[in-house]
């Protein structure tokens, strides 16, 4: 039975070996001997000494190896680095891509129950407009965006069709085919893991809903495609006007189906802070990571909150 969980660094610039640190405080040792982590060991320690906290590391060359004794067991990604928390473009690029190659790796080879990515500035990817969301979804071989990014807690859950594009090309991206194959994989995925048929609301792209003019994406593309999930037996309504969904009707529902990244992440952010995780459904494995960025403004400062990783390493745990 697999029970190993990977974890992979991410942006060498970030908090990332701040949350790492507190989150390993925080959980219980039978959950630690699960973990690997992808990183550099000598970049980590060098953090972890100018932050001034201490773990147990122990360098392995690869997942098969065991060590069990509360050990922070660190699969070394062979790069130098000078400077541990200003390191230059090119060189976390590298060691980015190639850590998250590493995790792809393990994953597609059935070694582990999932991966977890820490922190990570999407624009080391060396790809226009691409996060780790949609890099993995093409090592999986998953194209036109069909992969869905979930940010979810126990109370709510919100998804946006389009992830990381610019705004004026989210109506050129929905379509209906879109819309109804996201909304039906989450409510799969609810059922698989809740045991439940989760509510849908699904907000429209435009101001007011366009008031419903003829050509606007609501009436071609959206309320369509909410005839076609209902057709499907998916408990869904719609479409609601995206600047009054977030204010108490949000709690009417399991899922809020937005159009663009910011339209249901901003609010739902601003609601539940970093009591959330962003899942990606549709790979060909587990993966999660943490809500919220590198935050490199308050590096060394104590004040990166560590909970969205812990959520993390307890999702993958009980899959």
């Amino acid at each position: 039975m697999k029970e190993k969980i990977i974890i992979i660094f991410g942006d060498p610039n970030s908090i990332n070996t701040e949350i790492i640190y507190k989150c390993w405080k925080k959980i219980p040792k039978n959950i630690k001997n699960k973990i690997y982590l992808i990183s550099n060991i000598d970049l980590l320690k060098k953090q972890l000494k100018k932050l001034n906290y201490s773990i147990k590391l122990e360098a392995v060359k690869n997942i098969d190896e065991n060590i069990r004794e509360n050990k922070l067991k660190v699969i070394d990604i062979d790069l130098k680095f000078k400077n541990p928390f200003d390191v230059n473009k090119n060189e976390s690029s590298r060691f980015i891509t190639k850590s998250l190659n590493l995790a792809h790796k393990y994953a597609i080879k059935n070694k582990v129950k999932g991966v977890i990515n820490c922190s990570i500035n999407k624009n080391l990817l060396n790809k226009k407009k691409i996060g780790v969301t949609e890099y993995l979804a093409a090592k999986c071989k998953i194209y036109n965006r069909s992969e869905v990014m979930l940010i979810s807690n126990n109370k709510l859950s919100v998804c946006p069709i389009t992830t990381h594009i610019d705004i004026n090309q989210v109506s050129k991206h929905i379509n209906k085919n879109l819309i109804v194959k996201k909304v039906s994989r989450i409510n799969s995925w609810y059922k698989k893991r809740f045991n439940k048929r989760p509510k849908f609301a699904i907000l429209g792209l435009n101001p007011h809903n366009a008031e419903l003019d003829k050509k606007s994406e609501e009436k071609k593309i959206i309320i369509p495609s909410l005839k076609k999930i209902k057709k499907l037996g998916i408990s869904v309504k719609g479409p609601f006007s995206a600047d009054t969904i977030f204010i108490n009707d949000y709690k009417k529902y399991n899922v809020i189906i937005g159009m663009y990244h910011d339209q249901v992440l901003g609010p739902f952010k601003s609601i539940f802070k970093f009591n959330a995780i962003n899942i990606t459904l549709g790979l060909k494995y587990p993966r999660v990571s943490p809500d919220h960025g590198t935050a490199k403004e308050i590096i060394g400062k104590n004040l990166a909150n560590p909970l969205s990783l812990k959520k993390c390493i307890e999702y993958i745990n009980k899959i």
